[in-house]
């Protein structure tokens, strides 16, 4: 049963979590949710107060940003998850090719959707999830599952290397392979992320979610 109080026709009012670690989103959700009869119980601004406002509040639904600091909203839906799994979660990213949005769909969440989505179909995909739907617009679902452009395990172990400022020749003795096998993999990353250096392709590849695990 979803958690609200009871409008005067009798309808439920869904009460509502916003999880963002930008105040300005976070009130403008609040704002569009609220002309929807939504009421918005608490907000947060990482993973973490998250989990515990979801514990304190039991809202019907869970709207969460992916990127957050300190705990990032996927580590938090999961917690969220973990504990209650008929939770409604909708997932916020920036990015249409975040492989954290594939994880958090495999982890439960319901829905998720892009911050610059018009506010027609935020609405409808709240609605969707309210009725008990899973709610992926299938554009945003090729994206994210598309393998043309999803570093593979050996280049996540390159980027996690230059990530700590390791030169290419290290790299290839750590990962017992030649320096060449390495410059190649680098040049896959940089095309794959769309980065234009490997200091670059640290930032896209933390952002999106490979650096995570």
């Amino acid at each position: 049963m979803l958690s609200g109080v009871a409008l005067k026709d009798g309808s439920p009012k869904i009460r509502v979590l916003v999880a963002d670690d930008h105040p300005a989103l976070r009130e403008g959700i609040t704002a569009m949710l609220e002309r929807e009869n939504m009421e918005v119980v608490a907000q947060a601004s990482d993973g973490d107060e998250a989990v515990a406002l979801y514990q304190m509040h039991k809202p019907g639904l869970t709207l969460i940003d992916l990127h957050m600091p300190r705990v990032d909203g996927l580590t938090g839906a999961a917690q969220i998850l973990k504990g209650h799994p008929q939770a409604l979660i909708i997932v916020l990213t920036s990015y249409d090719g975040d492989v954290r949005v594939s994880r958090a769909l495999d982890a439960g969440v319901r829905s998720y959707l892009l911050k610059t989505a018009p506010p027609k179909e935020f609405i409808a995909t709240i609605h969707g999830v309210l009725q008990g739907h899973v709610v992926v617009n299938p554009l945003l679902l090729t994206g994210t599952r598309s393998y043309d452009d999803k570093l593979t395990g050996k280049e996540i172990s390159v980027v996690r290397l230059i990530a700590q400022g390791i030169p290419n020749r290290d790299i290839g003795k750590a990962l017992n392979v030649s320096e060449h096998t390495i410059k190649a993999r680098v040049k896959s990353i940089l095309a794959k992320l769309g980065a234009h250096d490997r200091s670059h392709a640290v930032t896209v590849a933390r952002d999106r979610g490979y650096l995570d695990f």
